[in-house]
């Protein structure tokens, strides 16, 4: 009797594990079947080549970027600035292009549905519809006039991506052989707006700025003056000339390191790495399912001279682009902000429309009350030191940054913000590396964009 209980109760044990194994199986099969279908071996969906050989991509006004010919090989669209400029965002035919639409999104461009897998009688595969325009992009492109970095462009409120650029790049019908060590295509495969991690320099000046607006209770008293060299700890903090007496506003518009030196190291490390991480720059942001770089900040154990330059977005900053646009749009928010999203819609082949994306929103990436101090001071920024004759139609808040990097290389060129225009609910960052003056480069680069943006030049 016993021997039959024990058998029984081995019987009960091995169905229960061949039903959680089921519903394991079953589970990861409605979550990841369309990965699990898009695999690049699957010769239902790609050719000899490894092509992907169904669904269509397309901008935001249906503009066709990527399709597939009678042939089965993957075409793109016929003007070659475009193509170079949306590479990064529809992806190469060999599968280069991580962040590419062919492959990040290969599961919605097949078609693959739980019931008829990828398989359907009135066509092969889905246009898949991105969020960008692909004029904006033929623009930043151009503005970035063969130079590295990146661009991008969203709205605020929904989340949609209009613009994103990354350079070097190069024509999918085309692709280049690529040597080893060759300076040109250096990163050539990586997407800087959203893989990328840079030194920030002076744009990282909104972080301290708004911890020093909530902890420094006479900041809008003070004054200083700015000789060019401010002593901070042991060292001097430089400025690449001397600013004479400001207050706050004139010192952030100024972009005056020896004050928000002075700021960080009167905060102390615990607090700069609460509002960096408060800000969202350590974050990875799930964009449409593809995940930014997180940006990565050293606050321990610093003297007062290397938490002086920490704070002016030097030391051993980085921050992602993409991130650091998504914060903007939180300043513009009074503190929340849409995450970022690069699918507009999918249609199949008998024109019906997936199903109505829902926006998500960030956790509070700063304060409402001191959003708006800040939205004001960065306005002023335009106004004073930036031009605001450069951004015609635009309520304009910004910020540059000039980023030393060393090696006898020119700075990175930063220049991020936002529009306070109700028709226009952009958040924005330009960043060219080794491209020197952010006011000048990255800034002339964003007053570009956003002119056809807004003004539809």
């Amino acid at each position: 009797m016993k021997k039959i209980e024990k058998r029984a109760l081995l019987c009960l044990l091995l169905a229960a594990a061949l039903l959680a194994g089921t519903l394991l199986f079953v589970f990861r099969f409605v979550v990841n079947g369309g990965r699990w279908v898009s695999f690049a071996a699957n010769r239902h969906l790609y050719n000899s080549q490894g092509q992907l050989s169904v669904g269509r991509v397309l901008d935001r006004d249906g503009d066709v970027l990527s399709w597939v010919d009678e042939n089965g090989s993957r075409r793109y669209y016929d003007n070659a600035t475009v193509r170079k400029a949306t590479l990064h965002a529809v992806g190469d035919a060999q599968g280069n292009i991580g962040t590419g639409a062919l492959v990040a999104f290969a599961d919605l461009l097949s078609g693959y549905n739980l019931f008829t897998g990828v398989y359907s009688p009135l066509g092969e595969g889905n246009d898949l519809y991105l969020t960008l325009d692909a004029r904006y992009n033929y623009i930043a492109y151009e503005a970035l006039g063969g130079r590295k970095g990146a661009v991008g462009v969203y709205n605020y409120e929904t989340g949609e991506i209009l613009c994103m650029v990354s350079t070097p790049t190069f024509d999918p019908l085309d692709p280049p052989v690529i040597q080893e060590g060759d300076e040109q295509y250096d990163g050539v495969y990586v997407n800087r707006f959203l893989s990328g991690t840079f030194t920030p320099g002076s744009v990282y000046k909104t972080v301290t700025l708004a911890a020093a607006i909530e902890h420094i209770p006479d900041l809008f008293s003070r004054t200083w003056t700015c000789t060019g060299s401010t002593m901070v700890g042991d060292g001097a903090v430089t400025c690449p000339s001397a600013h004479g007496e400001m207050d706050i506003y004139d010192a952030l518009a100024n972009s005056c390191n020896g004050v928000f030196a002075l700021l960080a190291d009167e905060l102390g490390e615990d607090v700069m790495e609460q509002y960096t991480q408060k800000a969202g720059l350590t974050s990875a942001y799930p964009v449409s399912g593809l995940n930014t770089a997180a940006g990565t900040f050293d606050f321990d154990g610093l003297t007062s001279n290397q938490l002086g330059w920490a704070g002016v977005g030097q030391y051993n900053d980085l921050v992602n682009p993409c991130a650091l646009m998504v914060y903007m749009g939180a300043i513009a928010q009074e503190g929340k902000t849409a995450v970022p999203r690069l699918v507009l819609k999918t249609e199949s082949p008998l024109g019906l429309p997936s199903l109505p994306t829902v926006t998500k929103r960030t956790k509070t990436l700063v304060e409402s009350d001191t959003a708006a101090v800040m939205a004001d001071m960065m306005a002023y920024n335009v106004t004073q030191t930036y031009g605001a004759g450069r951004f015609p139609n635009m309520d304009i808040c910004a910020k540059s940054g000039t980023a030393e990097v060393g090696g006898g290389k020119s700075p990175n060129a930063w220049f991020a913000g936002f529009l306070r225009n109700e028709d226009a609910p952009y958040a924005f960052v330009v960043m060219v590396e080794n491209g020197g003056s952010g006011a000048d480069v990255a800034g002339s680069v964003a007053a570009k964009v956003l002119d056809a943006v807004v003004n539809g030049y």
